[in-house]
Protein backbone atom coordinates (compact mmCIF):
# COMPACT_ATOMS: atom_id res chain seq x y z
CA UNK A 1 0.00 0.00 0.00
CA UNK A 2 1.68 3.20 -1.17
CA UNK A 3 0.97 6.90 -0.53
CA UNK A 4 1.54 6.91 3.22
CA UNK A 5 3.63 10.11 3.19
CA UNK A 6 2.87 13.81 2.83
CA UNK A 7 4.91 17.01 2.71
CA UNK A 8 8.00 17.97 0.73
CA UNK A 9 10.82 19.27 2.95
CA UNK A 10 8.98 18.54 6.21
CA UNK A 11 7.84 15.04 5.29
CA UNK A 12 5.68 12.71 7.39
CA UNK A 13 5.18 9.00 6.82
CA UNK A 14 2.66 7.23 9.05
CA UNK A 15 2.53 3.48 9.69
CA UNK A 16 0.48 0.95 11.63
CA UNK A 17 -3.10 -0.23 11.92
CA UNK A 18 -6.02 0.26 14.28
CA UNK A 19 -5.71 -3.18 15.87
CA UNK A 20 -2.01 -3.86 15.33
CA UNK A 21 0.54 -3.81 18.16
CA UNK A 22 1.48 -0.18 17.53
CA UNK A 23 1.30 2.73 15.12
CA UNK A 24 3.47 5.76 14.54
CA UNK A 25 5.24 8.00 12.10
CA UNK A 26 8.61 9.02 10.75
CA UNK A 27 9.20 12.77 10.46
CA UNK A 28 11.97 13.62 8.00
CA UNK A 29 13.37 17.08 7.26
CA UNK A 30 13.05 18.54 10.76
CA UNK A 31 15.83 21.10 11.30
CA UNK A 32 18.52 20.26 13.90
CA UNK A 33 18.93 21.73 17.37
CA UNK A 34 15.24 22.14 18.23
CA UNK A 35 14.50 21.20 21.84
CA UNK A 36 11.83 18.49 21.95
CA UNK A 37 10.49 16.00 24.48
CA UNK A 38 7.90 13.28 24.68
CA UNK A 39 5.89 15.56 26.98
CA UNK A 40 5.85 18.27 24.29
CA UNK A 41 4.21 15.83 21.89
CA UNK A 42 2.03 14.10 24.49
CA UNK A 43 0.07 17.26 25.30
CA UNK A 44 -1.41 17.24 21.79
CA UNK A 45 -2.08 13.50 21.78
CA UNK A 46 -3.95 13.90 25.07
CA UNK A 47 -6.41 16.21 23.28
CA UNK A 48 -7.16 13.54 20.67
CA UNK A 49 -7.10 10.32 22.68
CA UNK A 50 -10.35 8.36 23.04
CA UNK A 51 -12.51 7.75 26.10
CA UNK A 52 -12.40 11.27 27.55
CA UNK A 53 -16.17 11.80 27.56
CA UNK A 54 -19.41 9.95 26.82
CA UNK A 55 -19.46 11.67 23.44
CA UNK A 56 -16.43 9.81 22.04
CA UNK A 57 -15.48 6.15 21.63
CA UNK A 58 -14.97 4.38 24.95
CA UNK A 59 -11.86 2.61 23.70
CA UNK A 60 -9.24 3.27 26.39
CA UNK A 61 -5.86 4.17 24.98
CA UNK A 62 -3.13 6.09 26.81
CA UNK A 63 -1.70 7.09 23.41
CA UNK A 64 1.70 7.38 25.11
CA UNK A 65 4.30 8.46 22.55
CA UNK A 66 7.89 7.24 22.44
CA UNK A 67 10.69 9.01 20.56
CA UNK A 68 12.81 6.30 18.97
CA UNK A 69 15.27 8.28 16.85
CA UNK A 70 16.38 11.67 15.57
CA UNK A 71 17.28 13.25 18.91
CA UNK A 72 20.38 13.55 21.09
CA UNK A 73 20.75 14.79 24.71
CA UNK A 74 22.22 18.24 25.20
CA UNK A 75 25.52 17.83 27.05
CA UNK A 76 24.78 20.70 29.46
CA UNK A 77 21.03 20.47 30.09
CA UNK A 78 20.20 16.88 29.20
CA UNK A 79 17.32 18.11 27.04
CA UNK A 80 16.72 16.27 23.81
CA UNK A 81 17.67 18.16 20.67
CA UNK A 82 16.74 17.22 17.13
CA UNK A 83 19.71 16.08 15.06
CA UNK A 84 18.30 16.74 11.59
CA UNK A 85 17.90 13.00 10.98
CA UNK A 86 14.55 11.16 10.74
CA UNK A 87 12.48 11.32 13.93
CA UNK A 88 10.61 8.07 14.57
CA UNK A 89 7.61 8.20 16.92
CA UNK A 90 5.70 5.18 18.22
CA UNK A 91 2.34 4.81 19.99
CA UNK A 92 1.40 1.37 21.28
CA UNK A 93 -2.16 0.03 20.93
CA UNK A 94 -3.27 -1.37 24.29
CA UNK A 95 -7.08 -1.69 24.18
CA UNK A 96 -7.98 -3.46 20.94
CA UNK A 97 -11.15 -5.58 20.90
CA UNK A 98 -10.98 -7.26 17.51
CA UNK A 99 -13.82 -9.65 18.39
CA UNK A 100 -16.24 -6.71 18.13
CA UNK A 101 -15.72 -6.82 14.36
CA UNK A 102 -16.07 -10.57 13.79
CA UNK A 103 -19.65 -10.28 12.55
CA UNK A 104 -18.71 -7.84 9.77
CA UNK A 105 -15.70 -9.83 8.60
CA UNK A 106 -17.50 -10.69 5.35
CA UNK A 107 -19.87 -7.70 5.31
CA UNK A 108 -19.33 -4.21 3.93
CA UNK A 109 -20.41 -1.32 6.14
CA UNK A 110 -22.38 1.26 4.12
CA UNK A 111 -20.54 4.58 3.98
CA UNK A 112 -17.27 2.96 5.02
CA UNK A 113 -14.12 2.09 3.06
CA UNK A 114 -14.67 -1.66 3.51
CA UNK A 115 -15.76 -2.31 -0.07
CA UNK A 116 -13.29 -0.01 -1.85
CA UNK A 117 -10.29 -1.32 0.12
CA UNK A 118 -11.29 -4.89 -0.62
CA UNK A 119 -11.92 -4.16 -4.29
CA UNK A 120 -8.58 -2.37 -4.69
CA UNK A 121 -6.25 -4.62 -2.70
CA UNK A 122 -8.11 -7.94 -2.56
CA UNK A 123 -7.57 -8.00 1.20
CA UNK A 124 -8.78 -5.83 4.07
CA UNK A 125 -8.20 -5.60 7.78
CA UNK A 126 -11.77 -5.80 9.10
CA UNK A 127 -10.59 -5.29 12.72
CA UNK A 128 -11.47 -1.64 13.04
CA UNK A 129 -10.63 -0.88 9.43
CA UNK A 130 -6.84 -1.14 9.55
CA UNK A 131 -5.34 1.89 7.77
CA UNK A 132 -8.79 3.30 7.01
CA UNK A 133 -9.45 3.72 10.73
CA UNK A 134 -9.26 7.17 12.30
CA UNK A 135 -6.87 5.54 14.79
CA UNK A 136 -4.17 6.25 12.18
CA UNK A 137 -4.55 9.97 12.88
CA UNK A 138 -2.86 9.64 16.29
CA UNK A 139 0.42 9.45 14.37
CA UNK A 140 -0.41 12.68 12.55
CA UNK A 141 -1.06 14.46 15.85
CA UNK A 142 2.33 13.25 17.09
CA UNK A 143 3.96 14.63 13.93
CA UNK A 144 2.10 17.90 14.51
CA UNK A 145 3.86 18.18 17.87
CA UNK A 146 7.19 18.22 16.02
CA UNK A 147 5.82 20.65 13.41
CA UNK A 148 4.87 23.14 16.13
CA UNK A 149 8.53 23.28 17.14
CA UNK A 150 9.45 24.16 13.56
CA UNK A 151 6.89 26.95 13.10
CA UNK A 152 7.96 28.73 16.29
CA UNK A 153 5.79 31.76 17.07
CA UNK A 154 2.99 30.79 14.72
CA UNK A 155 -0.02 29.54 16.69
CA UNK A 156 -2.52 26.96 15.47
CA UNK A 157 -5.88 26.55 17.20
CA UNK A 158 -8.99 24.62 16.22
CA UNK A 159 -12.62 24.60 17.28
CA UNK A 160 -15.79 22.67 16.55
CA UNK A 161 -18.23 25.18 15.02
CA UNK A 162 -21.14 22.97 13.95
CA UNK A 163 -22.69 19.62 14.85
CA UNK A 164 -25.55 18.55 12.61
CA UNK A 165 -27.70 21.63 12.03
CA UNK A 166 -26.62 23.37 15.23
CA UNK A 167 -23.98 26.08 14.65
CA UNK A 168 -22.14 28.25 17.14
CA UNK A 169 -22.93 31.96 17.53
CA UNK A 170 -19.70 33.67 16.44
CA UNK A 171 -20.55 36.70 18.57
CA UNK A 172 -19.98 34.46 21.59
CA UNK A 173 -16.64 33.06 20.35
CA UNK A 174 -14.30 32.66 23.33
CA UNK A 175 -11.07 30.68 22.94
CA UNK A 176 -10.94 30.21 26.72
CA UNK A 177 -14.09 28.06 26.49
CA UNK A 178 -12.41 25.47 24.27
CA UNK A 179 -11.13 23.44 27.22
CA UNK A 180 -14.24 23.94 29.36
CA UNK A 181 -16.42 21.47 27.44
CA UNK A 182 -15.96 18.08 25.73
CA UNK A 183 -16.46 19.51 22.22
CA UNK A 184 -13.61 22.04 21.79
CA UNK A 185 -16.48 24.52 21.42
CA UNK A 186 -15.80 28.30 21.70
CA UNK A 187 -19.48 29.04 22.42
CA UNK A 188 -20.51 28.03 25.98
CA UNK A 189 -24.23 28.31 25.18
CA UNK A 190 -24.29 26.03 22.16
CA UNK A 191 -21.98 23.56 23.94
CA UNK A 192 -24.86 22.87 26.34
CA UNK A 193 -27.23 22.35 23.40
CA UNK A 194 -24.80 19.90 21.84
CA UNK A 195 -24.72 17.82 25.03
CA UNK A 196 -28.46 17.16 24.91
CA UNK A 197 -28.44 16.69 21.14
CA UNK A 198 -25.55 14.20 21.10
CA UNK A 199 -26.99 12.24 24.02
CA UNK A 200 -30.04 11.53 21.86
CA UNK A 201 -27.87 10.60 18.87
CA UNK A 202 -25.68 8.32 20.98
CA UNK A 203 -28.57 6.55 22.74
CA UNK A 204 -30.29 5.92 19.41
CA UNK A 205 -27.19 4.11 18.15
CA UNK A 206 -26.67 6.60 15.33
CA UNK A 207 -24.06 9.27 14.51
CA UNK A 208 -23.88 12.84 13.18
CA UNK A 209 -21.52 15.01 11.16
CA UNK A 210 -19.72 18.22 12.13
CA UNK A 211 -17.63 21.18 10.94
CA UNK A 212 -14.17 22.00 12.34
CA UNK A 213 -12.47 25.39 11.97
CA UNK A 214 -8.69 25.79 12.26
CA UNK A 215 -7.02 29.19 12.58
CA UNK A 216 -3.28 29.85 12.28
CA UNK A 217 -2.00 33.22 13.53
CA UNK A 218 1.34 35.02 13.27
CA UNK A 219 1.84 33.43 9.86
CA UNK A 220 4.41 35.52 7.97
CA UNK A 221 3.76 36.98 4.54
CA UNK A 222 5.06 34.86 1.68
CA UNK A 223 4.43 31.21 2.53
CA UNK A 224 3.20 29.25 -0.46
CA UNK A 225 3.91 29.44 -4.17
CA UNK A 226 1.84 30.23 -7.27
CA UNK A 227 0.12 27.59 -9.40
CA UNK A 228 1.12 24.15 -8.04
CA UNK A 229 2.49 24.95 -4.59
CA UNK A 230 -0.31 27.07 -3.18
CA UNK A 231 -0.57 27.21 0.61
CA UNK A 232 -4.35 26.82 0.50
CA UNK A 233 -4.01 23.95 -1.98
CA UNK A 234 -1.80 22.02 0.46
CA UNK A 235 -4.04 22.84 3.43
CA UNK A 236 -7.06 21.55 1.50
CA UNK A 237 -5.16 18.40 0.54
CA UNK A 238 -4.04 17.83 4.13
CA UNK A 239 -7.56 18.24 5.50
CA UNK A 240 -9.11 16.06 2.81
CA UNK A 241 -6.69 13.28 3.76
CA UNK A 242 -8.23 13.10 7.24
CA UNK A 243 -10.63 10.19 7.64
CA UNK A 244 -14.32 11.10 7.06
CA UNK A 245 -13.61 14.62 5.73
CA UNK A 246 -15.83 15.42 2.72
CA UNK A 247 -15.32 19.15 2.17
CA UNK A 248 -12.88 22.02 2.83
CA UNK A 249 -13.25 25.82 2.81
CA UNK A 250 -10.56 28.52 2.97
CA UNK A 251 -11.65 31.89 4.36
CA UNK A 252 -15.35 32.37 3.68
CA UNK A 253 -15.17 29.50 1.19
CA UNK A 254 -18.39 28.74 -0.69
CA UNK A 255 -19.98 31.88 0.76
CA UNK A 256 -17.85 33.87 -1.70
CA UNK A 257 -19.94 32.50 -4.58
CA UNK A 258 -22.90 34.67 -3.66
CA UNK A 259 -20.93 37.93 -3.13
CA UNK A 260 -20.10 40.73 -5.54
CA UNK A 261 -16.52 41.75 -6.17
CA UNK A 262 -16.98 44.77 -3.92
CA UNK A 263 -18.32 42.66 -1.07
CA UNK A 264 -15.67 39.98 -1.37
CA UNK A 265 -12.59 42.21 -1.65
CA UNK A 266 -10.38 42.52 1.43
CA UNK A 267 -9.62 46.25 1.20
CA UNK A 268 -6.29 47.64 2.36
CA UNK A 269 -4.86 50.73 4.01
CA UNK A 270 -1.35 51.54 5.23
CA UNK A 271 -0.62 50.40 8.76
CA UNK A 272 1.41 52.13 11.44
CA UNK A 273 4.33 49.83 10.67
CA UNK A 274 4.56 51.10 7.10
CA UNK A 275 3.10 47.92 5.65
CA UNK A 276 -0.39 47.31 4.21
CA UNK A 277 -3.10 46.25 6.63
CA UNK A 278 -6.28 44.45 5.61
CA UNK A 279 -9.69 45.75 6.64
CA UNK A 280 -11.22 42.24 6.46
CA UNK A 281 -10.09 38.66 5.94
CA UNK A 282 -12.57 36.95 3.65
CA UNK A 283 -9.64 35.34 1.79
CA UNK A 284 -8.62 33.47 4.92
CA UNK A 285 -5.11 34.87 4.98
CA UNK A 286 -4.12 33.53 1.55
CA UNK A 287 -4.01 35.42 -1.78
CA UNK A 288 -2.87 33.74 -4.98
CA UNK A 289 -1.76 30.74 -2.94
CA UNK A 290 0.59 32.88 -0.80
CA UNK A 291 0.04 33.91 2.82
CA UNK A 292 -0.87 37.57 3.31
CA UNK A 293 0.09 37.92 6.97
CA UNK A 294 -3.55 37.75 8.09
CA UNK A 295 -4.73 34.73 10.11
CA UNK A 296 -5.01 31.63 7.94
CA UNK A 297 -8.57 30.35 8.36
CA UNK A 298 -9.83 27.00 7.08
CA UNK A 299 -12.78 24.72 7.79
CA UNK A 300 -13.55 21.12 6.99
CA UNK A 301 -16.74 19.07 7.07
CA UNK A 302 -16.72 15.62 8.69
CA UNK A 303 -19.35 13.05 7.72
CA UNK A 304 -21.19 10.92 10.29
CA UNK A 305 -19.39 7.86 11.61
CA UNK A 306 -20.17 4.86 9.37
CA UNK A 307 -20.09 2.30 12.20
CA UNK A 308 -23.57 2.56 13.75
CA UNK A 309 -26.03 0.25 15.52
CA UNK A 310 -28.90 1.03 13.15
CA UNK A 311 -29.24 -1.74 10.51
CA UNK A 312 -28.35 -0.61 6.96
CA UNK A 313 -28.72 -2.48 3.69
CA UNK A 314 -25.50 -3.90 2.23
CA UNK A 315 -23.87 -6.98 0.69
CA UNK A 316 -21.23 -9.54 1.62
CA UNK A 317 -17.96 -10.35 -0.15
CA UNK A 318 -19.73 -13.28 -1.80
CA UNK A 319 -22.61 -11.12 -3.09
CA UNK A 320 -25.28 -11.96 -0.52
CA UNK A 321 -27.68 -9.12 0.34
CA UNK A 322 -27.68 -8.45 4.10
CA UNK A 323 -28.44 -5.84 6.74
CA UNK A 324 -25.38 -4.52 8.57
CA UNK A 325 -25.03 -2.97 12.00
CA UNK A 326 -21.76 -2.52 13.87
CA UNK A 327 -21.11 -3.47 17.47
CA UNK A 328 -18.18 -2.01 19.33
CA UNK A 329 -17.00 1.37 20.61
CA UNK A 330 -17.47 4.19 18.13
CA UNK A 331 -17.65 7.98 18.12
CA UNK A 332 -21.22 9.29 17.77
CA UNK A 333 -19.58 12.40 16.29
CA UNK A 334 -16.08 11.80 14.96
CA UNK A 335 -15.79 15.54 14.32
CA UNK A 336 -15.05 16.16 18.01
CA UNK A 337 -11.69 14.38 18.00
CA UNK A 338 -10.99 15.75 14.51
CA UNK A 339 -10.19 19.16 16.06
CA UNK A 340 -6.64 18.29 17.26
CA UNK A 341 -6.12 16.32 14.04
CA UNK A 342 -6.94 19.41 11.96
CA UNK A 343 -4.58 21.47 14.11
CA UNK A 344 -1.79 18.95 13.54
CA UNK A 345 -2.27 18.87 9.78
CA UNK A 346 -2.27 22.67 9.60
CA UNK A 347 0.96 22.78 11.65
CA UNK A 348 2.61 20.20 9.37
CA UNK A 349 1.66 22.13 6.23
CA UNK A 350 2.95 25.40 7.70
CA UNK A 351 6.22 23.74 8.76
CA UNK A 352 6.70 22.36 5.25
CA UNK A 353 5.97 25.71 3.60
CA UNK A 354 8.19 27.61 6.02
CA UNK A 355 11.14 25.37 5.14
CA UNK A 356 10.33 25.62 1.42
CA UNK A 357 10.18 29.43 1.67
CA UNK A 358 13.55 29.56 3.41
CA UNK A 359 15.08 27.22 0.83
CA UNK A 360 14.04 29.49 -2.04
CA UNK A 361 14.30 32.95 -0.50
CA UNK A 362 16.86 32.56 2.28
Amino acid sequence: MSHNSFGHLFRVTTWGESHGPALGCVVDGCPPNLIVSEADIQQWLDKRKPGQSRFTTQRREADAVKILSGVFPDEETGELRTTGTPISLMIENTDQRSKDYSEIKERYRPGHADYTYDAKYGIRDYRGGGRSSARETAARVAAGGIARKVIGEMTVRGALVQIGDIKIDRNRWDWDEINNNPFFCPDPVVAKEWEEYLDKIRKSGSSIGAVVEVIAENVPVGLGAPVYGKLDQDIASAFMSINAVKGVEIGIGFEAARLTGEENADEMRMGDNGKPRFLSNKAGGILGGISSGEPVVARFAVKPTSSILTPRQSVTRSGEEVDVFTKGRHDPCVGIRAVPIGEAMMACVLADHLLRHRAQNG
